[in-house]
């Protein structure tokens, strides 16, 4: 089949791609068409995952252009043609809304069709450098300043975003039926009781407070950002999206993912260049250090994520069942169920005043 067809043409002939359709997407755009049969087009595969939501993402660059024009992700699995349709129709919602600080920074949904037997769908590419990049760059996660201009980044864009979209405001919702999904992942296992049972304080305190309704990110995290001098430029990849909800979930999923690997280039047992008391050691260790809320990295959390609340009219002192319920929400709902357990398990430490 070609790129041309409606993703009705598409369900009529393959009847298991009609569970991620909901409604028929707009026909392939025609440059898109041009473009994929264009002599000359440079196509780079820049990802490739084997996590059940798995999926490749190619980059296509015109003839003579220095840079990509449209990105392409192709479903390779059920569960990612799911994740794959459920993007796609986001990313048309929000076409249609008015985001005027963050709209351009937003991937634009241009087609959705069958390549091979395979769901893809085709959007225009945002401009910037993934924030995953410098994170990763010698030292730099160990030095103050670019750290905090990363955080910085990151609430700025955020406090944008919320502001395009602020809808009548709700109790927190971090935890809503989190220690159910937790129990119904791991049945009978005693740990996942007990660790029901641990999140019951939290949650109240959570659920006492609330906040406005605003569109939500799902995977706010370095790897999906994109920067350019000094400010978020892009964010891609919204297959956990919502156009309303708790807007708390990026909140703590920046802040969780930022802190995880800290120790990612210090061998085990050393101590972390930058970061006192922090040393490579079992999974976590920098979660651990950022829930302390102590040193220059935790006060860095801890004002990201207090500030959040303050500006969504959410008592500051909440900042750490934030995190908390952040991390819960992986456990939750990971795809890979060894990164599930780990979060499960240093969850239910944290929760014990950190005794395993």
């Amino acid at each position: 089949m070609s790129a041309g067809q409606s993703m009705s043409e598409v369900a009529g002939h393959r009847p298991e791609l009609r569970a991620v359709l909901d409604h028929p997407p707009e026909p392939a755009h025609p440059q898109l068409r041009a473009l994929l049969g264009e002599p000359g087009t440079t196509v780079i595969l820049v990802d490739a995952s084997r996590d059940p939501n798995s999926g490749v993402v190619v980059l296509l660059i015109p003839p003579g252009a220095a840079e990509p024009r449209l990105a392409v992700k192709i479903a390779t699995t059920e569960a990612a043609a799911r994740a794959l349709g459920a993007e796609a129709r986001l990313l048309v919602e929000l076409q249609h809304m008015s985001l005027r600080r963050t709209g351009p920074t937003l991937p634009r949904h241009e087609a959705t069709f069958e390549t091979d037997g395979m769901l893809a769908v085709a959007a225009t590419v945002v401009p910037g450098t993934p924030m995953s990049t410098g994170y990763h760059a010698f030292r730099h996660s160990s030095r103050p300043g670019l750290v905090r201009a990363d955080f910085a980044a990151a609430a700025n864009w955020l406090a944008d975003l919320h502001a395009d979209r602020m809808g009548a405001p709700a109790p927190v919702a971090l935890l809503e039926g989190t220690a159910e999904r937790i129990t119904a992942r791991w049945p009978g296992d005693a740990q996942a009781r007990a660790l029901a049972e641990l999140l019951r304080p939290p949650s109240a305190r959570l659920a006492s407070a609330t906040t406005p309704r605003t569109v939500v990110h799902g995977d706010f995290w370095a790897g999906n950002l994109l920067v350019r001098d000094g400010r978020v430029s892009g964010a891609v990849d919204w297959a956990a999206g919502q156009v309303s909800g708790e807007p708390l979930r990026d909140v703590a999923r920046f802040a969780l993912s930022y802190s995880l690997y800290l120790d990612r280039h210090t061998r085990p047992g050393r101590p972390v260049p930058g970061h006192p008391e922090l040393r490579a050691a079992d999974w976590g260790a920098g979660i651990r250090y950022a829930v302390a809320g102590e040193h220059w990295f935790g006060r860095v959390v801890r004002d990201f994520v207090g500030g959040a609340l303050a500006r969504l009219g959410a008592p500051t002192v909440l900042w750490r069942d934030v995190l908390l319920a952040g991390l819960a929400e992986v456990a939750a709902t990971a795809d890979h169920p060894g990164f599930a357990a780990r979060h499960r398990d240093l969850l239910l430490q944290l929760l014990r005043g950190g005794q395993p």
